[in-house]
């Protein structure tokens, strides 16, 4: 029987490039080209100085048109509007408070579809541009119907007995009012008073003194709600609410008359048939 023979597997060679072969592969100036590598080279250059040129442009263009802006957008008049407890001045330091602030353009900006708040006894402000040198400032301010003294500060109130504002100043466009019970004030609710509806007769009144030119120190309300005014040394008793548009109306007549005199005027009893009023003059 013949003897099967044995397959004997080959190895495959596999060439490895020598150490001399390598380096000469990666060497730099392998596959060289000279006219070649100088057109790539000034086609970098060439590259380089346009985008150089284009952000030199831009950055003139920017300059010149910044300086257009700030030499032709000045802010030179301002009008104010809807403003009585802060000053034209003071609204127009709370608007106008940046380097670029006397810019009508930036103003424009800043203040596009946005409002001024935060700011005490101010809902809101808005800034109209009606020209390149122009501005009006609109006020809006909150419906204050007068103050309270409590720990310390002045809570001011509007005509629903919220409390919307806290601070150590007085205000000299509405009362201090006295006379009112309660336990605890917290901002942003009601007071705790038992006669909610005092609160309207506050702004009503004040409202009436502010139409009349008049303004009042302080309002007073005894136990049973009746009203006190007081103007320097002159004490009002009022009453109650009956006929408040005709009594506030009679003082403006009456008071100039009582100027440097001190006294209780009398008027709680007026009325439209009677209009009885009366001056009790007391010795300073």
């Amino acid at each position: 029987m013949a003897k099967k023979r044995r397959k004997v597997k080959r190895r495959r060679s596999e060439y490895r490039p020598s150490l001399r072969e390598r380096i000469d592969y990666f060497h730099p100036i392998r596959n060289f080209h000279p006219v070649r590598g100088l057109g790539r080279s000034l086609f970098l250059h060439k590259s380089l100085y346009i985008i150089a040129g284009v952000l030199l442009v831009l950055l003139l263009a920017g300059g010149l048109t910044f300086k257009y802006i700030n030499d032709n957008y000045t802010v030179t008049n301002i009008y104010v509007t809807g403003n009585t407890h802060y000053t034209n001045d003071e609204i127009i330091a709370m608007v106008m408070d940046g380097k670029l602030s006397h810019n009508s353009f930036f103003l424009s900006m800043k203040y596009r579809d946005k409002s001024i708040e935060n700011i005490p006894f101010i809902e809101k402000m808005d800034v109209d541009i009606l020209s390149k040198d122009t501005i009006r400032i609109n006020v809006y301010e909150k419906a204050v119907a007068g103050y309270i003294a409590y720990l310390g500060r002045y809570m001011y109130f509007d005509r629903d007995g919220i409390v919307c504002e806290s601070s150590f100043e007085t205000s000299d466009n509405v009362p201090e009012v006295m006379g009112l019970s309660f336990d605890y004030v917290i901002m942003h609710e009601k007071l705790p008073i038992q006669n909610q509806k005092v609160f309207e007769e506050i702004l009503d009144i004040t409202q009436l003194l502010s139409k009349y030119q008049l303004r009042a120190d302080r309002i007073f309300f005894d136990s049973e709600y009746n009203v006190y005014l007081y103007f320097g040394n002159v004490e009002v008793s009022l009453g109650t609410e009956d006929f408040i548009d005709e009594k506030i109306i009679q003082l403006q007549y009456i008071l100039p008359k009582l100027e440097g005199k001190t006294g209780i005027l009398e008027m709680k009893d007026f009325d439209d048939s009677t209009k009885n009023i009366t001056f009790e003059e007391k010795n300073q």
